[in-house]
């Protein structure tokens, strides 16, 4: 994109054409406190294109890659290896976009790569639906609050407090927009079943909730039983919304749809798709066959030709730029396309065997990282079951714990404090998620390095 610059008189007249008297006035909707009121600062005005390359690469230099450093973030990223075969298909010529084919006939590789990838995410979540994927975990999780709003006509929903506190704050946002009642919680640390507040969800459930959104495993990285709330949910006309985060911990423990869910959506970033620190990610959305046409986004389907050969075509297409704005589904159109198919290769090369043992190793790698550092003195371990991400309580503040790891080189976990600020019950929280990346040295080092910093 070319840049042309702009005259005083050129500003003024695109000003009045808008009705806006000043520049300040397009920003009106931008909250007070959210704007500056002045330069920021310590940041020059202006520096020479050379100078800003060199600083912007001193600033990169003080990044940690992945493979640099033992590594135990997680909170909904996670660090998976992605074989080398994901990279080179996404890149051949007739996959390298990340846009919707409108002409089906022209790219039917396209339309039958994401037709599979819908079969993938409907077996994984155990659901009988999937659409042609979402932006992110975060706002399909606020499309599945409004699906049950279509659905339901209510518009109370009830978030656990195990729902990742980023997933909460788009969704309170979004509400603010649509006039959505959000009842939301933080989670405690607690011993037995980290961050649940299953009896809460269970009492909250009323006639006038249209859905209970829960994540598993939850944000602490407990794994619960989601059966007594879907019934719940069912008698009271509510919908169950479950939020997964890791789709990997599906190869070890029981579907969310099994277990009676009406809507299942997540991240689908854990599966070909690299950190990348902070994105592209992929939406994952599923759903009963009985409410597909309220779901958002867009439906890959197969068929036959005039010929009688096999085809495929989009069968729905219920967002804005198919149809009328206020008619559409969704408003959130990216569909993140070549994500979607970076997830059908790398589970493809899986398969059922391969993600049942892939989701084996990381627990199992899980379990062995917990029993060590529960082993650290000033490190208490918040039990519960967990797949492969857990919670430790530390016996000092967890972020500058961290800040201490990492300058020697190690991520050592997520800070609850960072995710709840001013939530001092949880600052001492550290989450910890172990992956098959992770190996005996790492931990080793990692608790070396913990009770080094506790002392």
């Amino acid at each position: 994109m070319r840049y042309l610059p702009l005259t005083d008189a050129d500003r003024a007249d695109m000003l009045a054409v808008v009705g806006a008297q000043t520049i300040d006035d397009l920003f009106v909707d931008v909250p007070e406190h959210a704007r500056l009121d002045g330069p920021i600062e310590g940041l020059p005005m202006h520096a020479s294109e050379l100078a800003v390359e060199r600083k912007l690469s001193r600033m990169a230099g003080r990044n940690l890659a992945a493979g640099d450093a033992p590594f135990f973030l997680g909170c909904g990223a996670y660090r998976h290896h992605v074989p080398a075969s994901v990279d080179h298909l996404i890149q051949r010529g007739e996959f390298l976009t990340s846009y919707t084919p409108y002409q089906p006939e022209i790219a039917q590789g396209t339309v039958q790569a994401l037709f599979e990838f819908q079969t993938q995410v409907a077996r994984l979540y155990g659901c009988d639906v999937a659409n042609a994927s979402m932006y992110d975990g975060s706002t399909a999780c606020w499309e599945a609050i409004v699906m049950a709003r279509r659905i339901t006509r209510r518009g109370r929903a009830v978030l656990s407090a195990g729902l990742h506190p980023h997933y909460v704050s788009v969704c309170t946002t979004m509400a603010r927009f649509t006039g959505d009642v959000l009842d939301t919680a933080v989670p405690e640390l607690t011993e037995g079943a980290p961050g649940d507040d299953m009896a809460r969800l269970l009492a909250a459930v009323d006639g006038d909730v249209s859905c209970v959104v829960v994540q598993n495993p939850n944000i602490l990285g407990h794994v619960a039983d989601l059966s007594e709330l879907a019934a719940r949910c069912h008698a009271k006309g509510a919908l169950l919304i479950a939020v997964v985060t890791e789709p990997v911990a599906l190869g070890a423990i029981r579907s969310p749809g099994e277990m009676g869910a009406d809507i299942v959506v997540g991240e689908g970033q854990s599966i070909g798709v690299g950190l990348n620190f902070g994105g592209p990610y992929v939406g994952l959305f599923a759903t009963r066959d009985k409410y597909v046409r309220q779901m958002p986004g867009r439906l890959a389907g197969e068929t036959v030709d005039a010929d009688g050969k096999r085809g495929f075509v989009l069968t729905l297409s219920t967002r804005e730029q198919h149809i009328r704005r206020e008619k559409a589904t969704s408003n959130i159109c990216t569909n993140s396309g070549l994500c979607a198919l970076a997830f059908t290769i790398h589970m493809s090369l899986l398969g059922e065997r391969g993600l049942r043992d892939l989701a084996a190793l990381n627990h199992a790698n899980a379990v062995q990282a917990a029993d060590r550092l529960a082993k650290v003195p000033g490190v208490e371990l918040i039990s519960g079951p967990f797949f492969n991400e857990f919670t430790l309580k530390l016996s000092k503040e967890a972020r500058p714990v961290i800040r201490a790891l990492a300058d020697d080189g190690i991520l050592g976990g997520v800070s609850l404090g960072r995710l709840y600020p001013g939530v001092d019950a949880l600052a001492n929280g550290l989450v910890v998620a172990v992956t098959e990346t992770v190996d005996e040295d790492d931990v080793t080092e990692l608790a070396d390095a913990l009770e080094e910093a506790l002392r």
